[in-house]
């Protein structure tokens, strides 16, 4: 009988195990992509939060109906209406309009720096089609402003919001 044994069972225990590592490794690889997957989230989640603050700290700016400079910005972030033939203020690096937002009392973990601006876009109509109506209402134009905030830090996610603000 002794003379009849190959070793074949050594060989398929071995390609089993072979097989069962590849699958391991396998598995192992998509976890730590899902923990990397998890933590991108998790930062963004921060600054977007930490950006949506700044914006609410800017519509508060807006709601003021602040007097827009005829040219650059003052030092409460309110800016002059844009230029169509110049390339968007939050896309420019070189724009220094940004006032820096209050931070959030007590927040854990601590939320990425964020800023905003505030552009005067001129007069709008309050509601829809008011401006077409003959005579036109009293309250019908009203003062709009676009606010855009941003949340950046070199260590996290970039996130950048804008809203149109209509002061009534």
């Amino acid at each position: 009988m002794r003379a009849q044994q190959r070793g074949i069972s050594l060989l398929i225990v071995l390609v089993l195990l072979l097989i069962m590592t590849l699958l391991g490794l396998a598995i192992l690889r998509n976890t730590m992509m899902e923990e990397r997957m998890t933590a991108n989230m998790y930062e963004r989640s921060l600054a977007f939060q930490a950006a949506e603050s700044a914006l609410r700290q800017g519509e508060l700016i807006a709601a003021g109906t602040p007097a827009a400079p005829s040219s650059g910005c003052n030092n409460l972030g309110v800016c002059a209406k844009p230029d169509p033939a110049v390339a968007d203020r939050w896309a420019d690096s070189s724009f220094t309009g940004w006032v820096e937002a209050t931070a959030i009392p007590d927040a854990s973990p601590a939320p990425p720096p964020s800023a905003y601006f505030v552009e005067y876009m001129g007069e709008a109509p309050s509601w829809p089609g008011c401006d077409r109506q003959v005579p036109m209402p009293t309250l019908c134009m009203a003062p709009s402003f676009r606010v855009t905030a941003r949340s950046t830090d070199d260590a996290r996610a970039t996130v950048v919001v804008q809203s149109n603000f209509l002061v009534r």
